[in-house]
Order: C-alpha cells, then structure tokens, then sequence
C-alpha cells in the first residue's frame, strides 16, 4: 500500500515515509496516573519501538498538495527520505502548490525548509491551524509549557522567517472541495485533522490524534508527553476512533504503518491495514 495511491473522490493521495522516530517507554504517561502508566510499560515489554514519520501528497484538479512535510533534513541523516520518494512520482518543490499542516511540530513542519532556513517549496501557500499560530507564535507563552512541549515554539518562528506572509491560518470546515479540516485538539492546541470525502470511501488524516497504535488503540487513555494536554488529547483519540469504526472511514496519521479501518475490537478498537 505504501508505494500506491488511494483514489478518494477528486484526489490521488499517497503516503510517504520520512524517517523513523523512536518513542521510548519513558515518553508514555496515563490518564489515570504513574501506576497505571508503569502498567502499561510492563505489560508491553518494550522499551521503545520505531514510529513511522509520514506526509501525504495529493494531485488532483486544481494541481498537487501535500498534508504535513515530514522532518526534512532538520532531524539529521535518517529522515528526509519522502523528498526522493515523492520526487519519483512526480511530486517537486515546484509543483507544490498549498502544504496543509495539521498542527506545528519538527516532524510535521521542518520539511517546509531547506538546510539555509530558507522556503523548500517556492510555490506554495501554507495553509496553518489558527489555534497553533496563535500559541506557538507567541514567545511569551514557551516558559509556560514543559521541554518536552517547546519545539513547536522554533519551528514556528523559523516557518515565519521562511515564508512570512504565505502563511495562512486554517479554520475548520471546508478547505477545498472534497477536503474539510476537522479539529482534533489536545497533542497541540490547534491540531486538525483532514477529512477527504469520496463517492465510496471517506480518508481522515487524524494527524497526531494517534501515535502508538499497537497500545493506544486497546487504551486510548494513554498519551505521550508531547500532548500539551493530555485530558483533552485522550478524549479527541476516542472520539476519533469511536468516529471512524462507526463511519468505517479509511484512516491514515503522521505515526501510523500506511492506510487502514477503524474496528471496535473487545477492548477498545484495532486497525485492520488495507
């Protein structure tokens, strides 16, 4: 399925791998407290596993987009692969006409640079959730939020001196036609999701709302501390998924292994790949 395109009314789309980013156990943190979280880490086994780090590129009538960018060359050697990848099917910085980004953070967004800072894609008008520029574009509010939950505040400033007034903010709603943005807030303040409407099947790019499947589809209490708020991130992640399997949307996410469904399972929901 990665190297195929999904055909959802107007649009190819294809997902791209950027890069693997390791989650560590460490980074995992339940709603209902350490216990539950130190639980969670036991019962798994693992001490981290390797996340895909997607983007998606859409051609359609009015020209070729993409959802998000990856991490670019801003995460060292092991990312940047989709630039070649997407170069192959015909997918050029030039050809870019609009980047919608589901909410700013480096895996998301560095992509939109070249290694000088300057804009990667020339042609192209980025397309931002309000709520995001509104926080991470304010310097004054960085000292109000964890390490862990800063890097959104440099990739805004450096995607503003790339692209100034390209930038524009995303509400949601309809984008284009056959495209909406679909609030998915918590991981990020502003995060949206993109729904694609098709004649048989609908796509939602559910961005960050799910980052370890294998875990948080049986739990979706369970977050990682990236989430600025973790109440809030938890409940957007059920009612997404309780969203999808009643739906039975397509679904694709920044971390998620290529395109799949929603199914409730006996505790809590999987996703069965297509």
């Amino acid at each position: 399925m990665k190297d195929e395109a999904l055909q959802i009314g107007r649009y190819e789309i294809f997902v791209f791998n950027d890069g693997l980013f390791e989650a560590k156990a460490e980074y995992l943190h339940h709603l209902d407290g350490p216990e539950a979280s130190a639980s969670t880490v036991e019962r798994w086994g693992k001490t981290s596993t390797m996340l895909d780090v997607n983007c998606f590129a859409l051609r359609g009538p009015d020209g070729d987009m993409l959802i998000d960018t990856g991490a670019g060359t801003a995460w060292g050697p092991g990312f940047g692969h989709a630039r070649p990848a997407m170069e192959a099917k015909g997918f050029t910085p030039e050809s870019i006409t609009c980047v919608l980004l589901t909410h700013i953070h480096g895996d998301h967004a560095y992509g939109l640079l070249n290694d000088d800072g300057t804009a990667y894609f020339p042609n192209a008008d980025i397309l931002v959730p309000h709520a995001d520029l509104a926080f991470f574009g304010d310097p004054a509010l960085r000292e109000t939020v964890s390490e862990a939950r800063r890097g959104g505040f440099t990739v805004a400033d450096k995607m503003q001196r790339a692209y100034g007034s390209r930038i524009r903010s995303l509400s949601a709603g309809p984008i284009f036609e056959g495209i909406e943005a679909v609030p998915l807030p918590g991981h990020t303040p502003g995060q949206m999701g993109f729904s694609l409407q098709g004649s048989e099947d609908d796509l939602l790019i559910l961005a960050d709302a799910l980052h370890i499947a294998e875990l948080q589809l049986a739990d979706p209490k369970l977050g990682l501390v990236f989430d600025l708020d973790p109440v809030q991130s938890a409940a957007t992640r059920l009612a997404t998924l309780e969203q999808a399997a009643q739906h039975g949307w397509i679904v694709g996410g920044g971390h998620l292994h290529g395109f799949g469904r929603i199914e409730r399972a006996q505790t809590g929901f999987r996703m069965i790949g297509l």
